[in-house]
C-alpha cells in the first residue's frame, strides 16, 4: 500500500524473480512435502531489509498481548479485518481499543464468554464498556456466577481466573 521502500510482492513480481528468493529456499528439498509454510515465510521475509522486517514486526505483529499476559494470535485473513478472539475478562482495565499499523487499523475483537463462546464483536472497546456491556454482563452473570462481572470493567483488573470459592 505504501510502495517504496517496500519490495513488490505481487504474484507477478514474485514469479518473475523466483530465482532470487525461491530457488535458494528449495536448495536441499527433494519434494514439495519437504517445503513447509514456514520455509515459504522465511524466503519471503528474506526479501525485506532488516529495517523493514523490524517495522513489519512492530506494526503487524503476529500476536496481541492481553492485559493478563496472554498472547493471542491475530488473524489477518479474517474477512472483517485483523481479528483476535479473547475472553471478555482478559480485557478488563483496557481503556483504549487495540490496533495495529501504528494505531491506524483497529483490531476486530471477538469477545468470548468464560466458556470461550462468542458474545460480542466490536471495533470500539471503550464504547462497548459504556454501552452494551451492561446487557452482556446481566446475561452472563447468571450463567457464569464464579467469574467477575464488575459494573465498571474499564477500571477493573483483568483476569484469566474464576473467583475463589466462597467469594
Amino acid at each position: 500500500a505504501e510502495g517504496d521502500p517496500w519490495p513488490d510482492l505481487s504474484d507477478a513480481a514474485l514469479a518473475e524473480s523466483r530465482e532470487n528468493w525461491l530457488v535458494p529456499a528449495l536448495f536441499d528439498k527433494t519434494g514439495l512435502r519437504d517445503f513447509s509454510a514456514s520455509d515459504l515465510s522465511d524466503a519471503l521475509m528474506n526479501l525485506l531489509p532488516w529495517e523493514l522486517r523490524a517495522r513489519l514486526d512492530r506494526e503487524a505483529p503476529t500476536h496481541f498481548e492481553a492485559p493478563t499476559g496472554s498472547k493471542l494470535p491475530i488473524d489477518y485473513e479474517a474477512e472483517q479485518g485483523p481479528t483476535i478472539a479473547v475472553r471478555l475478562q482478559e480485557l478488563f482495565g483496557l481503556t483504549t481499543h487495540p490496533s495495529v499499523a501504528g494505531g491506524a487499523v483497529p483490531l476486530v475483537l471477538e469477545l468470548l464468554s468464560p466458556a470461550h463462546r462468542p458474545v460480542q464483536v466490536t471495533r470500539d472497546l471503550p464504547g462497548f464498556w459504556r454501552g452494551s456491556y451492561a446487557g452482556v454482563r446481566a446475561d452472563l452473570r447468571g450463567r457464569y456466577p464464579r467469574h467477575p462481572w464488575p459494573e465498571d470493567p474499564a477500571s477493573a483488573p483483568p483476569t484469566r481466573r474464576a473467583k475463589p470459592k466462597g467469594t
